[in-house]
Formats: C-alpha cells, structure tokens, sequence
C-alpha cells in the first residue's frame, strides 16, 4: 500500500462534488472539501450532503467561498494535495442573466485564487469543471473538443470558457498540469433544484404545470451523475504532458501543444428530446405531466452532444446508463427525501 494520497475538492458539497468525495473517499483519498454553502438553492441539501460525507473520518470540511482572498492558498500549504479537483461554481445559465456579478466572483475569481494557490504548491494534477455551454452557438454536431468554441451564449458559458483559458496559461507558465471537463446535463439522485428534471418531478407530483422551453423541440445529453463521476475518477490519473511538438499530439486529442492542458467532453453521446425525458418520468411517477409551452429562453442552446471519443480512447470508458433508468433513480431518491 502506497501513502494515502491528499485530494481537495471544491464545491463539495454540490450536487456533483458531493459524489466525486464520495467516490474519492471509498478509494481511500483524504478528502478537503470547500464549500460556501451558497443560497442559490436550499442550502439544506447542500449541508445533508455534506452530513453524511462527514460520517466518513477522511472528509474534512472548509464552508467558505473560495474567491475569500488567500483561504485556498492557506489549505494548499497546509494540506499539500496531489490532486485537485475544481467544481466549485456560480452555475446555471438564466440566473447569470439577473445576477451576473455572482458569477464574475465564484468563477472567475475563485478560479483565480485556485491557479495562484497551485502555483505556490504545485499538485501533480488539476482538474477543473467546465461546461458544455462552451461550445456556444455551434451547431455542428456532435460536440468535439478541438472545436472552436469562440461564441458564449450566456454570461455563464463566457466565465467558463474564460477559467479554460486562465488555466491554460498557468498550466503554461508554471508547468501545471490541468485537465478541463465539459460536462453535459448532469442528473441523478441529490441533484440541483433548479433543473429540469428536478422541477418537473416537483411540479408533477403537485398536479401543477411544467414550463417546457422551445416548446418542447430541445435535445439534451443527459449524463447521470455517477456514469460522470467515474470519467472524473479515471481522469485523476491520466495526467496530461506539455508534448515536445505539435506533431506529437494525436489527431483528435485536445492538448495544448505548449501545455500540460487538456479539455475532454463528458457526456453520454446520446441526445434526447426533452419530450422523451418528459415521458421518463411520467413512467417513474405514474402521473401525467401538464405542459405549459414556451418560447426559448435567452442565453439558452436547441441542443447538445457530447462526442466522447477522446474520454474513450484516454480512459477506456463511456458513460452509458440509460436515461430512463437514470430517471427511475432519481424519483425513488426524491420521494425518499421528500417522503412523497
């Protein structure tokens, strides 16, 4: 048995962080998860989350926003993790449109503190969170990651296709070696309220109506969030180098040809119309859902794809629950937690 390796996470107590610690914590990680615990939805999911990480003695707990000025630079020098793994975020595309300062703050300046916080103690590998949304206004499908991805659809895309950026040029610069994830349409049990299918199973199971976007003609990449968080966990040790030349990189493959940076899609390859995920959980519910057609939301894209080609041929994995499936999952959560 080899040391036990030190991992920080932020946004740990988010819906995505809360099963990336997990899944870190049962492979015998110390796990230092950061947190601000923020209002933009029920906080009481996040501290139920993070209650039942704290059962394990390994998780240790810092609830302060990360963009505070030096408090990560004081937990890398205290804690010194090999791995750092970057979820911590303002997210959502509506609200960056009525509260865009939130956004500049928890993404771009936390990111900010993060990069410099590494610079001073360098770990063997960072991997921040990115989004699908990056990819903008592009309608060629599916979504590769050597695509350009110049043309943000909302303020929120634009703060993570910024954090890429700021984060290619440390990992230039300082040597650091970072991988980006795009992910695509999270879901799954203890997921975040204000998604879909978080709202449309609330708003089903009380009789009321649910607001369907673009009428309904929207397809997504549903990824349920455990298929994610095993990539995330075989990512962790597929380190990228800076390549000696451009010539060595793999045609397909994202890294940056002056930098140990790469950015990588996660998703699940396969896009549903909203109406089939509609359906899903009327199946899961037994109940009829009332729609309430509406026009598309500013900032908001028709579709998304993941191409995972390059997750597959770096990892040997392809995230592949099946989204009715997935959805069966998260209603038995729901009604568990809610006890409806």
């Amino acid at each position: 048995m080899g040391e036990t390796r030190t991992a920080l996470v932020t946004g740990s107590s988010g819906f995505i962080g809360y099963f990336v610690c997990k899944r870190l914590l049962a492979d015998g990680f110390r796990v230092i998860g950061v947190d601000s615990l923020s209002d933009y939805y029920d906080p009481e999911l996040k501290r139920r989350r993070q209650a039942a990480l704290l059962q394990n003695a390994g998780f240790t707990s810092i609830n302060e926003p990360i963009e505070t000025p030096g408090l990560l630079a004081d937990l890398f020098a205290e804690h010194t993790p090999e791995i750092v793994i970057h979820l911590a975020a303002q997210a959502g595309v509506r609200y960056s449109i009525d509260n865009p300062r939130s956004y500049l703050e928890s993404n771009l300046v936390g990111t900010f503190e993060l990069l410099e916080a590494a610079r001073a103690c360098p770990p063997q590998h960072m991997l921040l969170a990115s989004t699908s949304s990056a990819y903008g206004s592009n309608t060629q499908m599916p979504y590769r990651e050597t695509m350009k991805a110049d043309h943000p659809m909302s303020f929120y895309a634009a703060t993570k296709k910024a954090t890429e950026a700021m984060a290619h040029s440390y990992a230039h610069l300082f040597d650091l070696p970072v991988t980006m994830f795009r992910f695509f349409t999270v879901y799954g049990p203890w997921g975040r309220p204000d998604m879909a299918l978080f709202k449309f199973t609330k708003a089903m199971l009380k009789g009321e109506p649910i607001d369907v976007y673009n009428h309904g003609e929207m397809m997504r990449d549903f990824t349920y969030v455990e298929d994610l968080v095993e990539a995330i966990r075989r990512l962790v040790d597929t380190v990228p180098a800076r390549p000696d030349s451009a010539e060595d990189i793999t045609e397909g493959d994202s890294l940056s040809p002056v930098a140990p940076w790469r950015v990588i899609n996660i998703g699940n390859s396969q896009p549903v119309q909203l109406g089939d995920m509609i359906a899903a959980i009327e199946d899961a519910l037994g109940v009829e859902a009332k729609r309430n057609l509406m026009p598309m939301q500013p900032g908001d894209v028709p579709a998304t794809w993941a191409d995972a080609e390059l997750l597959k041929s770096l990892t040997g994995y392809v995230p592949k629950t099946d989204l009715r499936e997935g959805v069966q999952r998260f209603v038995e959560w729901y009604r568990d937690y809610y006890q409806e």
